[in-house]
């Protein structure tokens, strides 16, 4: 029996990491199998459980259980305990490894993908979930001049600030009225509103010059907050295609210990093949 592998959500039939995944292993040449694993919400902990038994050797999850993984992991790497949330889980005899790849992902699509250098550079967030959670340690680490959090309630801002305390430059914008002040170098899209269709109310002229415009969804079309960040002057405008595929592998070599290939795939993603 091959390795079983599987991603975990609900929903989760738009999932695209059995697509990821599969095209992973042939690359790779590894004898696996990755399906997509749908879970009742109340159901997460008899799920992996269940695939445990069915010599599940590794899992990425997804919305809204990544609170759950991070609950029941024995073991956590130091992105997953700054998270506060997990996304891959490893399975070893009875351990439960929970790691958190997002942020990876992110740095690996922005600063080898795209070019663009994080380093003294001007950060805002729009978002204080479990998607801006997951990126603010590994952008912290590339030492930016400020990281700014814009949240519509603002107290969840303070709580991530209050968990990245260690670090120095990390700002609450309590309103636009903050954010209007400053301009950005990375402006990144962290709420959810690319996936419902609807546009990020930003002020205008906070994109510098050079600035590139992420959001974390990633999309066929231009997603709402990407053309207004192209409207607003942002030079360089990025979906999460990119970030989606980085994560995968970063899961990938943890279970495998083998680093496969990232731009055909991405590039094959993003033509919808």
């Amino acid at each position: 029996m091959s390795d079983a592998y599987a991603v975990i959500g609900n929903p989760i039939i738009h999932s695209k990491s059995p697509l990821i995944h599969t095209a992973f292993s042939k690359q790779t040449k590894q004898k696996m199998h990755y399906k997509a694993l749908f879970a009742p919400l109340n159901g997460f902990a008899e799920a992996i459980k269940v695939f445990r038994k069915n010599n599940g050797k590794g899992m990425n999850v997804t919305t809204p259980f990544k609170f759950d993984a991070y609950k029941i992991s024995t073991q956590l790497t130091e992105h997953a305990e700054a998270a506060q949330a997990v996304n891959t889980l490893l399975f070893n005899s009875n351990e439960i490894y929970g790691h958190n790849t997002d942020g990876i992902g992110l740095i690996r699509d922005i600063v080898t993908n795209l070019g663009f250098a994080i380093t003294a550079k001007r950060i805002l967030i729009c978002g204080a979930g479990g998607a801006a959670s997951g990126i603010i340690l590994p952008l912290l680490q590339k030492n930016p001049s400020t990281l700014v959090i814009s949240n519509r309630t603002v107290q969840k801002a303070y709580k991530l600030q209050d968990q990245f305390s260690s670090f120095n430059n990390i700002i609450v914008a309590n309103d636009n009225m903050d954010i209007a002040k400053r301009e950005f170098d990375l402006v990144i899209n962290a709420t959810s509103t690319s996936l419902i269709g609807k546009s990020l109310i930003l002020p205008r002229n906070i994109f510098a010059s050079g600035s590139l415009a992420y959001d974390l969804m990633y999309s066929n079309k231009q997603t709402p907050f990407l053309k207004f960040a192209q409207k607003e002057g942002a030079e360089y405008l990025s979906d999460g295609t990119g970030m989606l595929v980085e994560q995968a592998a970063e899961s990938f070599f943890l279970w495998r210990g083998i680093r496969p290939k990232t731009k055909e795939i991405i590039k094959n993603i993003r033509n919808g093949s």
